[in-house]
């Protein structure tokens, strides 16, 4: 399922060198003398392929999120092709390895000023995010975040041409923390706290901070844990020692696997939550070692016609569900595709002013979301995750119970997202 990588982390067959790069590169040259010589744009615009433009990254700590998101942004532009494609014409995908802030920045630039990208959609990691969006800006083009949670990207960071799919990180501790209130592991108790010592990680840390004191609450103890971290055991020494009321993960990525094994061998008895979570990172943990209260924006179990036909096709063609990260390349590519077919248009602020105007979109669940005119936040239900019973799991993936949805039938989306007092947003 994998494809080779070059040694710049991109796919061999989107290679500058690859033929099919080289193809694409000399169409649109042809394209553009072709309009020097007096042919109307819109017979050069129908005659090229749409090219929508990927970004995650493939290695490191957030690389087993990343191979999902590939894996579905592929599914979802086959599906779209074979139904015919947008606007009369095909879509060609290129997909980059993101790597790492200023890689992720300059890749960015490249699919949109040399390879005439459409639409940029991906990214897991906050701090390559923010570099993607400000390219996106500089070039009029819209970004859209799959994965990258941190409340300054919908904040002081945002812009006009940043959506955010992924919900935010104080959306997680919000979904999260209801639950937990609920069990009686907020009010009045000590937490431990162990966080990725990068963007993402400290914007967590400081949302978790918020709702913990706001509820009665205290995070004794947080530490920060360098991205790289594999050995668990030094945290877990002090944790003991400690002997907190709850212990939260603001971890990422593998980070999270590691540490819910390590936290299963060492047998503490204390409650285990987190505040960010991907359901990857449990299967890499395994049924007899996930324990806790986790949140999460998705889950292959979510009881919705079109989750059930995205979980089918994904199964059928990798032989595994889809796990959240796949979930969020899916519902931006399907949000893409639904505003260009409406809009009849590729033109980038019809498409902005068109989500702004509050139109739904399918982001397969039982209520259909809108992406918030203010900050371009999607408005959606969020879920939590907790153990199934033992000997209840029906293979190896089947080992989480999905929570009922976060607001309940009745209650308002906007009242789990970020609001403008909490992160004002000023679009310039």
């Amino acid at each position: 399922m994998e494809q080779d990588k070059n040694k710049h982390g991109s796919t061999d067959n989107h290679d500058i060198a690859s033929p099919r790069r080289r193809s694409i590169l000399k169409a649109g040259a042809a394209a553009a003398g072709a309009s020097a010589l007096g042919f109307p744009a819109i017979v050069r615009a129908q005659s090229d392929k749409i090219i929508i433009g990927h970004l995650t990254p493939r290695t490191g700590f957030l690389g087993p999120m990343g191979e999902y998101a590939v894996m579905s942004i592929n599914l979802a532009v086959e599906e779209q092709n074979k139904a015919g494609g947008l606007l009369g014409r095909q879509l060609t995908l290129i997909s980059e390895d993101s790597v790492n802030p200023p890689t992720a920045s300059s890749k960015a630039q490249r699919l949109l000023e040399r390879d005439g990208a459409a639409v940029l959609i991906g990214e897991i990691s906050s701090a390559s995010a923010l570099g993607i969006a400000q390219v996106a800006q500089r070039n009029k083009k819209i970004f859209m975040n799959t994965g990258c949670n941190s409340d300054e990207l919908r904040g002081k960071s945002c812009n006009r041409f940043m959506f955010h799919i992924e919900a935010a990180n104080s959306t997680y501790v919000k979904a999260c923390g209801q639950q937990l209130l609920a069990n009686g592991l907020i009010k009045g108790k000590k937490l431990y706290a162990l966080t990725a010592d990068y963007a993402f990680g400290h914007d967590l840390l400081r949302t978790a901070k918020v709702f913990v004191s706001a509820n009665g609450g205290t995070i004794a103890n947080d530490e920060l844990v360098p991205t790289d971290a594999t050995d668990f055991s030094p945290y877990l020494l002090k944790i003991r020692q400690t002997k907190p009321d709850l212990v939260i993960s603001n971890l990422a990525g593998n980070q999270i696997t590691n540490f819910i094994k390590q936290y299963s061998e060492f047998g503490l008895p204390f409650p285990m939550s987190g505040f960010g979570f991907d359901t990857v990172a449990a299967w890499g943990a395994g049924a007899d070692n996930f324990a806790g209260t986790w949140p999460t924006t998705w889950h292959h179990d979510v009881d919705a016609p079109s989750a059930k036909a995205f979980v089918a096709a994904f199964t059928k063609k990798y032989g595994k569900p889809p796990e959240n990260q796949a979930w969020g390349e899916y519902v931006a590519f399907r949000s893409v595709v639904q505003a260009i077919t409406e809009t009849k248009s590729l033109d980038t602020m019809k498409l902005i002013e068109y989500f702004e105007k509050g139109a739904e979109v399918d982001c397969l669940k039982a209520r259909k979301g809108v992406y918030r005119a203010w900050d371009h936040q999607l408005l959606q239900e969020m879920y939590t995750l907790s153990p199934k019973p033992k000997g209840k799991a029906k293979d190896q993936w089947d080992f989480l119970q999905l929570g009922a949805a976060v607001p309940g039938p009745g209650g308002s989306l906007d009242s789990i997202a970020p609001t403008m007092q909490e992160n004002a947003c000023k679009f310039t």
